[in-house]
């Protein structure tokens, strides 16, 4: 039996927060990224919702002896589900499979904010695998900015946090100011 794979979009996408083997650059039709706001706490996530005839990059791992334990845990407020059309550079793989929020953990109001640390870690991954095109088309592929950051950059919330070069952080800086998001000093 071969060893499944999951398709990672957001904070999977950077190496540095994970030891998955065989990792290597994917696209996924159907899908794009959403931020969305979480009945378990006021954090919005990053989730993958169906989309047809769009498509977003990301990275696929194995799950050595298909030991999803530790992913699950860490993606607990996700299901995972098949991944159907997908183009990578691996020989063919028979079960790939992509983590999407579970409806009953999404909440429609509230003043939820997204945390600068974890899109940093999301970023850095893009601009680390895919160069500065890859980052651009995740900003681009990715739907919800209507929520405030909660500027964390300096003291993280998000447990995996990463430090960014300045030059990543610039990048970040840039492109939320070119997206026109509102930031907060209101932690979660």
């Amino acid at each position: 039996m071969s060893d499944p794979f999951f398709f990672g979009y957001g904070s999977l996408v950077n190496r540095s927060t994970h030891t998955y083997p065989r990792a290597a650059k994917a696209t996924v039709t159907g899908w794009a990224r959403e931020w969305k706001k979480s009945k378990l706490r006021r954090v919005a996530f990053l989730t993958a919702v169906e989309a047809h005839g769009e498509e977003i990059d990301g990275l696929i791992a194995a799950v050595p002896g298909a030991d999803w334990v530790a992913l699950d845990e860490r993606e607990r407020a996700y299901h995972r589900l098949p991944v159907l059309e997908i183009r990578h550079d691996h020989p063919p793989l028979p079960d790939i499979q992509i983590y999407r929020a579970s409806a009953d953990h999404i909440e429609e109001s509230g003043d939820h904010v997204l945390l600068q640390s974890y899109l940093d870690v999301v970023v850095q991954g893009y601009l680390r695998e895919f160069g500065v095109e890859g980052a651009d088309r995740f900003f681009a592929t990715t739907h919800g900015w209507d929520m405030p950051i909660c500027r964390d950059r300096e003291d993280p919330v998000y447990p995996r946090h990463q430090r960014l070069t300045s030059e990543e952080r610039d990048f970040v800086d840039d492109r939320l100011e070119r997206l026109g998001v509102g930031f907060t000093n209101r932690r979660p």
